[in-house]
């Protein structure tokens, strides 16, 4: 009865300005595929499948033009206006900052003061010349941590910062994109505990019964449309053998 309208959904989140895409293991039987969530301002694609580049392209294609914000999964590098959550790195320098090793102290402390910096920068209290010259210290730092460091998280962390480079700082240049990816996470939540309730499920053909309902339920959501009793109508329409209705609030799209 729905996948018509998850097919639709596909098509409309490709069409987001901004997506938040984020992803955490599934129990599917005796296999462990991954839940993913494509998340815009108005329509939201859930997925269960491989921690794979092709279930990334299944959703948004290479086409996709819009801004990506995620985690540091290295598969998402293929689209070029991503977006690095800024959280997600913070949690990583303040484990170099917590650690008994002096070098990874010192660079988890360096990591912390630039971070903070930048937020403090979109709240108004920096000036972009200020940042820009922050920055650039910070990258040297980087470059001779990821030579230099011996100790192999913070050499890890300084590369992860140079390889991203762009994607993490884009931020300051377009202050009014997002700087973390909390609106993924949180959507994510409420079926991390239907997972942990129901111990996931047990054929591929349950995994996508859960990713088409779980779409459906998080852009009525969105919409703010009563999502039971959105999924009663579809039923009864599908029952008379009428065409599926598409979520309200967002134009049909050729899905062809």
């Amino acid at each position: 009865a729905f996948f018509p309208i998850y097919l639709q959904l596909i098509a409309q989140v490709r069409q987001e300005p901004l997506v938040y895409a984020d992803e955490t293991p599934w129990k599917e039987k005796k296999t462990i595929p991954w839940l993913w969530v494509f998340t815009g301002a108005t329509t939201t694609v859930f997925v269960i499948g491989k921690r794979e580049q092709a279930v990334a392209l299944s959703v948004l294609t290479e086409e996709f033009v819009g801004w990506l914000m995620s985690d540091g999964l290295t598969l998402y590098r293929i689209f070029p206006n991503r977006l690095r959550c800024l959280a997600h790195l913070i949690r990583k320098a303040q484990g170099l900052y917590e650690s008994t090793t002096g070098e990874a102290r010192e660079f988890g402390l360096i990591a912390l003061a630039t971070l903070t910096s930048v937020f403090s920068y979109l709240k108004g209290s920096h000036t972009l010349e200020q940042v820009q010259q922050w920055l650039a210290v910070f990258r040297e730092c980087c470059e001779l941590t990821k030579q230099l460091a011996v100790h192999d998280a913070t050499r890890a962390l300084a590369g992860e910062f140079l390889n991203d480079w762009d994607a993490i700082w884009r931020v300051v240049e377009h202050p009014e994109l997002p700087a973390t990816n909390n609106e993924g996470e949180r959507t994510l939540r409420h079926w991390v505990i239907a997972r942990l309730l129901s111990h996931g499920t047990r054929t591929p053909e349950g995994s996508l019964a859960v990713a088409i309902l779980a779409s459906i339920i998080e852009t009525c959501r969105k919409r703010e449309v009563d999502p039971w009793l959105y999924v009663a109508q579809v039923i009864a329409a599908r029952r008379r053998g009428g065409e599926p209705l598409p979520v309200p609030g967002v134009a049909l799209l050729d899905t062809s």
